[in-house]
């Protein structure tokens, strides 16, 4: 695969960070049949960058059941995601809710909270932002960066669920 249809099929994987995909195609070839090993190479990208790349990676991502989503502004990834986890579905109070968590967590850590949504639910979430809002910064920030290697990690599963190896491979 060429690096432009690498990025194409890949550069969304990490929320509006395709600099992920444009490093692991240029560092070294991946098998892009290899679930295992894009992931793997995806992972030590964003892993080897320095905080500050990995800060900005943090604060790409939109708050959960946050104004971006209520404006119809996430990538279709993120709207999948939150409505899978019902934020869609969010009452006034509950949004009211999201929106002083999200604010209190951003103040608190400068980026966004982020939480792997897939199998989890709004109360679910709402009650990991009030435990991980006593966090460390230095622990949220690694925590925050394991959540967005999951995201990633549902986000190829799903791609390869869609795409089959070979030469249709990466025609969505």
């Amino acid at each position: 695969m060429d690096r432009q249809k690498f990025i194409e099929c890949f550069g969304g994987i990490y929320e509006h960070s395709a600099w992920v995909a444009e490093q692991a195609y240029d560092r070294a070839p991946v098998d892009v049949q290899d679930i295992d090993a894009l992931t793997k190479a995806l992972r030590q990208e964003v892993d080897s960058a320095s905080d500050d790349q990995k800060l900005a990676l943090l604060r790409a991502h939109p708050d959960l059941a946050g104004k971006a989503a209520v404006s119809g502004e996430l990538t279709a990834a993120s709207t999948s995601e939150q409505a899978g986890a019902g934020l869609d579905q969010c009452n006034a109070e509950e949004f009211a809710r999201f929106q002083s968590m999200n604010d209190a967590y951003t103040t608190r850590f400068d980026f966004p909270f982020i939480m792997a949504v897939k199998g989890a639910n709004r109360h679910l979430i709402l009650a990991a932002f009030e435990e991980r809002l006593n966090n460390s910064r230095e622990i949220e920030f690694k925590t925050a960066l394991e959540q967005v290697h999951r995201i990633a990690e549902f986000r190829l599963a799903a791609w390869f669920a869609e795409n089959v190896p070979g030469e249709s491979f990466c025609t969505k």
